[in-house]
């Protein structure tokens, strides 16, 4: 048995038997079949139950007349990222705002959860920083197909037609590079945090570790907002007005 988080081990004890029959079912061989969720995933269902949970008691206490703190939060949060993506997309942008903000807080909740004693940030695994880049780079493909049809491909083959034996396969690349470059600069980021912290507290225990802790904070903000960012450039590139 692998050494796990409390909450693992207790995601195991009671689902270790049908998930180990899920997983061989699709052709994958548990290394572990006592304990085949591991650390990450259990942190990432624990992130994902408590957006849900979070969304619903939001939801359950909308008021326009006397707004709580925590609605102000997430209006907040949600404002900004929807001004972003109007700066950035233009004044058809509603309509992503939704993913990009239910992707902002997906990341900045596992970014934050590792300073938390008993957790890990799932996003120091390099598994789910790339999860996260796949789903929006699959978004944003789907969305420029949703909004052009088949003439979305028009710009992978570059602006002659001649040219696109060449531009096609460089196009290509490029756009795979996203997704390397979106996973390798937040896991990088969020795993050297982590390790910081964690060196600095099993040396000086008292005081100076605080301030590590603050900027594993703003790391963790700075990399949601990066990465969030990126994926509005990445949405504007792919549903714009001149394809």
């Amino acid at each position: 048995m692998p050494e796990q988080l409390w909450f693992t081990a207790l995601l195991n004890r009671l689902f270790a038997g049908p998930v180990d029959s899920a997983m061989r079912a699709l052709g994958v061989q548990p290394v572990h079949p006592n304990a085949p969720i591991t650390d990450f995933v259990a942190m990432q269902i624990l992130v994902a139950a408590f957006l849900i949970a979070l969304f619903v008691l939001v939801r359950s206490r909308l008021s326009a007349e006397h707004p709580g703190g925590l609605q102000h939060i997430i209006e907040g949060f949600e404002s900004f990222i929807k001004d972003q993506s109007h700066q950035v997309i233009g004044p058809h942008s509603e309509g992503y705002t939704a993913f990009l903000v239910a992707l902002g807080f997906f990341i900045l909740i596992c970014n934050l959860i590792g300073m938390i004693p008993g957790f890990d940030s799932p996003t120091a695994v390099p598994s789910v920083p790339l999860g996260c880049a796949i789903v929006a780079f699959f978004y944003y493909h789907a969305q420029g197909l949703k909004k052009n049809g088949v003439a979305y491909f028009k710009h992978f083959a570059g602006p002659f037609l001649w040219m696109a034996p060449l531009m096609f396969p460089i196009e290509i690349i490029s756009h795979l590079a996203r997704v390397l470059s979106l996973t390798v600069r937040l896991f990088a980021n969020m795993f050297a945090g982590d390790m910081v912290t964690l060196v600095f507290f099993s040396l000086i225990p008292i005081g100076v570790p605080i301030a590590f802790l603050g900027l594993h904070i703003g790391v963790s903000l700075l990399q949601t907002y990066i990465f969030v960012l990126l994926t509005t450039v990445y949405l504007q590139g792919a549903v714009g007005e001149e394809h």
